[in-house]
């Protein structure tokens, strides 16, 4: 059985060819990367403390400044009086819009 004779250019020009098809792809590899997005900064909501009176149901029946608790406290007190659902009185917050 006789061998084949491989020819050194042959393979030479074999490698070159191989090479410059990884190089091709690695150049297409980086035109086509995503590009990164920055995150968007958080906007800052700004939060108000206030005073609810609700209802046992948890519906709020009036909203009161946050130093007006003991006004708050007595419209609880009315609203509960005379035998009806008790009523309590939550902190409550609220954004505050931008004007």
């Amino acid at each position: 059985m006789a061998r084949r004779v491989v020819s050194r250019k042959d393979k030479v020009a074999e490698a070159e060819a191989a090479e410059a098809e990884k190089s091709a792809k690695k150049k297409k590899k980086t035109k086509t990367a995503k590009r990164k997005t920055k995150a968007k900064p958080a906007t800052e909501v700004r939060m108000k403390m206030y005073w609810g009176v609700f209802s046992q149901s948890l519906k709020r029946i009036a909203v009161f400044e946050y130093d007006q608790k003991s006004e708050a406290e007595k419209r609880a007190a009315e609203l509960s009086k005379g035998g009806k659902s008790p009523h309590f009185v939550q902190k409550v917050k609220e954004e505050v819009g931008i004007e």
